[in-house]
């Protein structure tokens, strides 16, 4: 029995080897990133590959705090800036000659893609 499940995990010589991407978007504004989120996956699904997400995670917010006093004197008010990063995964998973396929999209500016490709 052993034997019969070892031949079914490996791959054939004339079968092409399944890959999982993820691809990561990154980007201070929602609108864009939910915008090349949905061309991608869209563009997944019309290949008939399966994706899932976008998963959305946790916005990070970096804050800065300084004062708006250049000398150091006056009353104590303070300037508070803050940039929020928001981030979203897709995962597909494709064969090996569409991945260029999938991932050729137009990117919205100020929109960050990383694609990790992992063969299974």
């Amino acid at each position: 029995m052993a034997d019969i499940a070892k031949a079914k995990t490996m791959p054939t010589e004339g079968v092409e080897s399944e890959l999982r991407i993820r691809i990561s978007l990154t980007s201070r504004f929602v609108k864009p990133l939910e915008k090349v989120c949905s061309t991608l996956k869209n563009s997944a699904l019309d290949k008939g590959l399966t994706a899932k997400g976008p998963v959305r995670l946790p916005t990070k917010t970096l804050r800065i705090t300084t004062r708006k006093s250049p000398c150091g004197e006056g009353t104590n008010t303070w300037d508070r800036y803050e940039m929020r990063i928001h981030k979203r995964i897709l995962d597909v998973t494709c064969p090996q000659d569409l991945v260029a396929k999938i991932t050729n999209v137009t990117i919205e500016p100020g929109v960050t893609i990383e694609v990790f490709i992992i063969s299974e």
